[in-house]
């Protein structure tokens, strides 16, 4: 897609209000500790270790419950569906780990009390659960063969290549996915409960059941081609989309009809800085050739999330890499808006909350400070509880660190009660509740 120069000069101005005056408050906080594992097929045999040396690889019959890049209500109101991405950070060091949904339920550390832990809990009921075992989590699986890409479960080495380790058996058998196949970083669940995931390999929509068993075949972006797009590496296209730099965010509508995919980076030929918003018809199973864009507040920045309030209105995380360790860490959430923006034009943008800033009256993650930062490198999960409290999340990239301190860095769970609320958000567990019962309800 050329953007008219016309819309060029109009994106210009679509650039972020002032903050809010008034404080953002942490008010609840909870913690997974980066040695958090779940039961599968051993993991990390082709990654590398940190350079910190804690929790290095490979994690014998071990899986991470780590790198989250998407969240989800879960089955009740303390409760929330957690998605790993694509495991060690790229498609040449994941072939061994699977993708994952995770139930998670945080006791939040508030100023009344609580532990800062999380715990796993069922994934269909929510009731709490010892340990991250088979019934806290779904796995993605193309066992009906739908997918037509080649995937690790096809060979007999992992990468087809018979210096890796042999491919285990259970990821054979059950045509499990993993972080060579997919590098899903979002996820949505439409009205018939069907989920729908933003891959960056593609970049691809991938579409399942509400068990994780893939539906059909993964839906291109028309004229977007990123390195490892099937076309790309059978000579067939051209590459014009960066590597990673595929559906980072996903948001869906309230009436879970439309999927909104957010890019990481920017296709070539637009505008420097911009990220396009591909609008999807979830009933046809096509995108509509509607197109925003979101133009970053520096170039070298990237988007962690994006998350619909309605039909015009979302929730964009946006961020540099730099940590508490190392650099100056850029880490805010943004409310955007498509209302009269044409097709190809620039939304406009208002900064929501600015996550190295945030009132700490009770020092509620103990570091003896009473303003909060989030200084992680990625940030990729924010979700409304309700119009005045948002969840966010980062994405630790086990074994990486570096965020908080030179090591392994942990998962944290933040509830931020915002300034001002933001009209129109439905409670996040009476979203859930509502989709339990549409998925429910016998069909005509």
């Amino acid at each position: 897609m050329r953007i008219p120069k016309p819309l060029v000069v109009a994106l210009a101005t679509a650039i972020a209000a002032p903050a809010m005056a008034a404080s953002n408050t942490l008010v609840g906080w909870a913690m997974l500790p980066a040695d958090s594992f779940s039961d599968g097929p051993t993991s990390g045999q082709m990654a590398s270790g940190n350079p910190y040396g804690t929790f290095p690889p490979p994690y014998d019959d071990r899986q991470p419950v780590q790198g989250f890049s998407a969240v989800l209500p879960g089955a009740d109101e303390n409760s929330f569906i957690v998605m790993t991405d694509n495991g060690f950070g790229a498609r040449e060091n994941s072939a061994d780990t699977l993708l994952r949904l995770y139930s998670v339920q945080p006791d939040f550390r508030t100023a009344t009390g609580g532990t800062g832990k999380v715990g796993a809990s069922d994934v269909l009921s929510a009731a709490p659960l010892a340990r991250f075992s088979h019934p806290s989590r779904l796995t993605l699986n193309d066992i009906n063969r739908r997918l037509a890409l080649p995937i690790q479960a096809d060979y007999r080495f992992y990468y087809n290549d018979g210096s890796k380790p042999p491919v285990d058996a259970s990821i054979s058998f059950g045509r499990l996915l993993t972080g060579a196949d997919l590098d899903i970083e979002s996820v949505r669940q439409d009205k018939h409960c069907a989920m729908w995931f933003g891959d960056e390999f593609g970049p691809y929509l991938i579409k399942t059941d509400a068990s994780g068993t893939v539906t059909r075949s993964a839906i291109s972006l028309p004229g977007v081609y990123a390195p490892h797009h099937a076309d790309v590496v059978a000579g067939r296209a051209t590459a014009n989309l960066a590597a990673s730099g595929g559906f980072e965010g996903l948001a869906i509508n309230p009436r879970g009809d439309r999927l909104y995919a957010l890019l990481e980076k920017t296709v070539q030929g637009d505008p420097a800085g911009t990220l396009r918003i591909n609008e999807f018809d979830i009933e046809q199973e096509r995108y509509t050739g509607r197109v925003f864009l979101y133009r970053l507040q520096s170039p070298e920045h990237a988007i962690g999330d994006m998350t619909a309030i309605d039909d015009r209105r979302f929730l964009v995380i946006e961020r540099n890499g730099a940590t508490a360790t190392q650099g100056e860490p850029f880490k805010k959430i943004y409310l955007i808006d498509t209302q009269a923006v044409g097709s190809g034009g620039g939304v406009r943008k208002t900064e929501l909350v600015d996550l190295m800033q945030l009132a700490d009256p009770h020092d509620l993650n103990g570091d003896g400070q009473r303003l909060f930062s989030f200084p992680y490198v990625t940030i990729e999960s924010v979700l409304p509880l309700d119009s005045r409290t948002l969840l966010v999340i980062n994405d630790n990239n086990f074994p990486g660190g570096g965020g908080r301190e030179r090591a392994a860095d942990a998962t944290e769970f933040l509830k931020i009660r915002l300034a001002s609320p933001i009209a129109g958000v439905r409670p996040a567990y009476l979203q859930r509740d509502k989709q339990l019962r549409r998925c429910d309800a016998p069909k005509a």
